[in-house]
């Protein structure tokens, strides 16, 4: 298979122009046979008036045996010879089973892409995998979700951070990862969210992404496939306790509608998420060996979507060309850290509570990302020295303090302030130019109130850094809204070479034991463990 790199084309093109240009770039004489699969589609916009797609493709000769000769001419015509190559794709592997028996179905604690993604390779390889989620399944959570934005009224079971599909579930559904990936994993992924409904086009973009309203349905076919390969789901059902015999796991103890039952295995995962903080707790009751790890911490910031595109596109034709999303990073002296975070194009602020009495926020888009506002969180980053308490969950603590007080900013609803004003110390009474886009009620406050003296400096300073990359970033009527507190897991569950915690047989997983952060990241990071698992014990069945 010949890959090409680097074919430029129009903003407005089709297949059969990209098909012309692979053509010619190979010098294939008329009527010579080819096909091509698109391995990479990303945007060229460094210059004005110049803005176009820029492909990486790879093409199949027919017959094959011709393939070098095409090369070889090709190479010899070309002035860009360095973008033609050979290549050939190498397909992910599971490894060989294990010797050590299973003397019970294994359990996944928690139903995120972590837990899905475990759940899929065991079932796939024959492990039978109990799954076992303290949130309700996506269809239904959706629901309840919904019914939090419109009333205010919080099921702490059942809401954007727990139930089936995880917190990525109400997000933007962004698939990129800076994860290095021999291995083929991100592609397994990828391949996968394909087959169980998602776009063909996200194998292939430079930024991929989903969106809420599909991830809803791609979780539901991913669920029933698992079922299908053996696999057995309980919703509204809560990781609660293990047991142990000589240092390895005997069971576990879940607690469905109040009642609990013990569950015997010798396998657990603990794909848990970065938001179960009463299970983090009885993990330190029960002396698994846990640290405390840096986060960040801050706000969602919105501006127009237009005024992004503008920026990122040079005033490009927008019909042709995705809502524009962009990245931004500053360092200070004082070792802080601000920089963007899951920027939500064309999306809206969510009220992303779990608890009562605390309030956070995240970013959300559909997949069409046709909203009028752009939104990213702007986070300055904070380690253990900033925690109030020195053990394991200091972090936790920390978030809480944080979340608690923008809930009585808020008086529940989304607390809110134009940038300008948070600069200045005033409350604002309305908004600029544009108004906000939030799923869940908002109120203005005074946000100055909310974080640490240092944090809330270094926070304007790389506001007012970003604006020397995107003009008008620090424009006074950019509107903030808090708090964003769950970034990624404030606690790391520590695990061996073999992915094992310190009680053998336990396997901590994903985002929520500090080992992920973002979709992808947590899906391959389920992949591994299960490839661990595997590793070492014998199929189920």
């Amino acid at each position: 298979m010949i890959r090409i790199q680097q074919i430029k084309v129009p903003l407005k093109h089709n297949k059969n122009d990209l098909e012309h240009k692979i053509r010619t770039i190979l010098r294939l004489k008329p009527g010579q046979s080819f096909a091509f699969r698109i391995h990479k589609q990303s945007i060229d916009a460094r210059r004005k008036n110049e803005v176009a797609y820029v492909y990486t493709a790879d093409v199949s000769i027919d017959p094959p045996e011709q393939e070098k000769k095409v090369l070889q001419n090709a190479c010899r015509k070309n002035s860009n010879s360095k973008n033609i190559m050979l290549t050939k794709t190498v397909p992910y592997q599971f490894p060989a089973p294990g010797c050590v028996p299973l003397s019970h179905r294994p359990v996944i604690a928690g139903s995120g892409p972590a837990g899905l993604f475990c759940a899929w390779q065991l079932a796939l390889h024959g492990y039978e995998p109990v799954i076992v989620e303290r949130g309700r399944p996506v269809e239904q959570r959706y629901r309840d979700v919904e019914r939090f934005w419109q009333t205010g009224i919080l099921d702490p079971s059942s809401n954007v951070q727990f139930g089936e599909g995880g917190a990525g579930t109400f997000s933007d559904g962004k698939l990129n990862t800076l994860v290095k990936d021999p291995a083929g994993r991100n592609r397994l992924v990828l391949e996968t969210f394909v087959r169980c409904g998602g776009q063909e086009s996200i194998l292939y973009t430079a930024k991929p992404h989903i969106g809420t309203d599909q991830l809803i349905n791609i979780v539901q076919n991913m669920r029933k496939e698992i079922i299908r390969m053996g696999g057995t789901f309980y919703f509204d059902t809560c990781l609660k306790d293990f047991e142990t015999e000589n240092g390895q796991l005997k069971s576990v103890t879940v607690s469905c509608d109040g009642i609990l039952k013990k569950i015997e295995t010798n396998l657990l995962v603990l794909a848990i998420g970065h938001s179960a903080r009463d299970t983090f707790e009885m993990l330190l009751h029960r002396q698994v060996q846990m640290e405390a790890k840096a986060f960040a911490t801050g706000f969602r910031i919105e501006h127009p979507q237009q005024m992004i595109n503008d920026h990122q596109y040079k005033g490009a034709d927008m019909r042709y060309l995705p809502a524009a999303s962009y990245k931004v990073t500053a360092n200070f002296e004082n070792r802080r850290g601000v920089y963007s975070f899951c920027m939500c194009p064309g999306g809206y602020v969510v009220n992303a509570s779990s608890e009562k009495g605390r309030l956070a926020v995240n970013g959300m888009s559909y997949h069409k990302r046709d909203g009028q506002n752009a939104n990213s969180a702007v986070i300055v980053s904070v380690s253990p020295e900033d925690f109030p308490d020195a053990g394991p969950l200091g972090g936790i603590a920390f978030q809480k303090a944080l979340e608690e007080r923008a809930y009585q900013l808020g008086k529940g609803r989304i607390p809110q302030q134009l940038y300008g004003d948070y600069v200045r110390g005033i409350c604002s009474t309305s908004y600029g130019d544009f108004s906000s886009r939030t799923k869940g009620g908002a109120v203005f406050a005074d946000l100055g109130r909310l974080l640490p003296e240092e944090l809330k400096q270094s926070l304007i300073r790389g506001v007012e850094r970003f604006a020397g990359y995107i003009p008008g970033f620090n424009r006074y009527d950019a509107i903030l809204s808090g708090v964003e507190s769950r970034t990624s897991s404030p606690v790391r569950i520590l695990r061996d070479k073999s992915f094992q915690a310190s009680i053998r047989g336990i396997y901590p997983c994903g985002e929520g034991a500090g080992y992920a952060g973002g979709i992808m990241s947590a899906a391959m990071d389920g992949i591994k463990t299960a490839e661990a698992a595997g590793a070492y014990f014998k199929p189920f069945r």
